[in-house]
C-alpha cells in the first residue's frame, strides 16, 4: 500500500476493536443487561494472550470463552481486557488484546463480529468484518467450562468460517 491509499480495512477492523472495547467497559460497570451474553474466540498464541497453562495445553491455537453468568474482575484497556472466568469451580484470570480476537457474538441479539487473521488476509486481500451470523451451541464436552470439574457446552462457529 502507498502512503496515497486509505487504509479501509485497518481503519474498520481498529473500529470494531473499538466497538467491543466499549461494550465491555459498559458491562464491567454496569453489568449484562437482559438476556445480552458474549462469545468471545480468540487465537491463544497471539502475543500477549494470558491464561492457565492447563488451558493453553487444552486449547493451543484458539479458545471460546463465554461470558454470561459468572464472571469477575472485568477491566478493560486499550489493547486488549482482564477477566476472571469459572472454569469447573476454578476461577481463572485471563488478559486477551484485542489483536487476539476472531469472533465476537451476541447470540440474544443475534449480533456478531468476525476478524480473519493475517494469515487470511493473505490469501484473501481484502480484510472482511461480518456484521451480522447467526450462532449454534451444541452440547459435545468439550468447552471451556468443561475444567477439571466437567460440565459445560460447546460453541461451534466453523460454520461461518471461510
Amino acid at each position: 500500500m502507498t502512503s496515497s491509499e486509505i487504509d479501509y480495512g485497518g481503519m474498520m477492523h481498529r473500529a470494531m476493536q473499538g466497538l467491543i472495547a466499549n461494550v465491555l467497559r459498559s458491562i464491567a460497570t454496569d453489568g449484562l443487561p437482559g438476556e445480552h451474553h458474549f462469545f468471545i474466540t480468540f487465537d491463544t498464541r497471539e502475543e500477549g494472550v494470558e491464561m492457565a497453562d492447563w488451558l493453553r495445553e487444552r486449547y493451543p491455537e484458539e479458545m471460546t470463552i463465554v461470558i454470561q453468568h459468572w464472571f469477575d474482575n472485568l477491566t478493560v484497556d486499550d489493547d486488549g481486557f482482564s477477566i476472571t472466568l469459572n472454569f469447573g469451580n476454578s476461577p481463572e484470570p485471563m488478559r486477551i488484546p484485542f489483536d487476539a480476537l476472531r469472533t465476537f457474538v451476541d447470540p440474544s441479539v443475534e449480533f456478531g463480529l468476525r476478524f480473519e487473521s493475517p494469515e487470511d488476509d493473505e490469501a484473501d486481500e481484502d480484510e472482511e468484518v461480518d456484521a451480522e451470523f447467526a450462532l449454534d451451541v451444541e452440547d459435545e464436552g468439550d468447552d471451556p467450562g468443561d475444567g477439571p470439574d466437567g460440565g459445560g457446552e460447546v460453541v461451534q462457529l466453523d460454520r461461518w468460517r471461510k
